[in-house]
């Protein structure tokens, strides 16, 4: 199938929104009772989800199928739990996936509240959770993080999670879909990384404010879907965090 070239900026405030008293989150796509037929996913990625949880909240254990699901915190902490006996404390920095497989059910809460002498301390955690259809169904529940902090402060596009062969030896965690993978960068003002020639780009900024060669400025929460391109610079404005996922399919529809 031809693909044509093109660029399309989704800006933050386009986004469905769910706010509630605990919880606020972003939807980049059609998402629980927002719907939108006409923007469901894009490539092989189905939810990008920009989420702020209060302290000591979060989301009640629940279930999943047949997903690739991929968080990454951007401030505070998030505690894991699943019903394989998974547990993690997720932060910054910190790459982590659930395959959810033929089935696996989960939980997600702050976990800001410290006590420091006789105040207590919190605040909201911040973090993006992707999803990606895997390319085979009914595959084993599964679950994975690894630190990889050290790697991202040196300001390159670093690899944070793939199923593609060629990332096998560079890519921090793996996923259940070889034709996609995840990267991110942290930039300080002026540094630059380019991306890469792909079938499906979503370049997602969850932090700061970046310029994308020949598209303009994004700023926290702006994305960009590329479509059968790849190759142009991104440049921060400021200190700025981007996501970028690199899809080599798509899904019919």
């Amino acid at each position: 199938m031809t693909r044509t070239a093109s660029v399309e900026i989704r800006p933050a405030a386009d986004r469905a929104a769910t706010k509630i008293s605990w919880l606020d989150s972003k939807h980049s796509f059609s998402f629980g009772d927002h719907y939108d037929p006409a923007n469901t996913h894009f490539g092989l990625l189905l939810v990008n989800n920009d989420d702020r949880v209060a302290p000591a909240q979060g989301f009640d254990t629940h279930p999943h199928r047949d997903m690739e699901i991929v968080t990454w915190v951007m401030q505070g902490s998030l505690v894991h739990q699943d019903s394989t006996g998974n547990s993690g404390v997720i932060y910054p920095g910190l790459a982590q996936r659930m395959s959810a497989g033929r089935g696996i059910l989960h939980s997600e809460k702050n976990d800001s509240w410290r006590l420091t002498g006789s105040e207590t301390h919190s605040e909201p955690v911040h973090f993006v959770q992707m999803w990606v259809i895997p390319d085979e169904s009914g595959r084993d529940p599964g679950y994975q993080q690894l630190e990889i902090d050290d790697e991202l402060l040196r300001g390159g596009l670093v690899t944070i999670a793939s199923g593609m062969p060629e990332h096998r030896d560079r890519s921090a965690i793996t996923i259940g879909n070889k034709y996609a993978a995840l990267h991110g960068a942290r930039l300080q003002a002026g540094e630059t990384v380019q991306l890469p020639q792909a079938p499906y780009l979503h370049l997602f900024v969850p932090r700061g404010a970046v310029t994308l060669e020949g598209a303009g400025e994004l700023g926290h929460g702006d994305a960009a879907r590329l479509t059968a391109t790849g190759g142009q610079r991104v440049t921060a404005s400021e200190p700025s965090e981007i996501l970028l996922w690199e899809m080599h399919a798509g899904l019919a529809g």
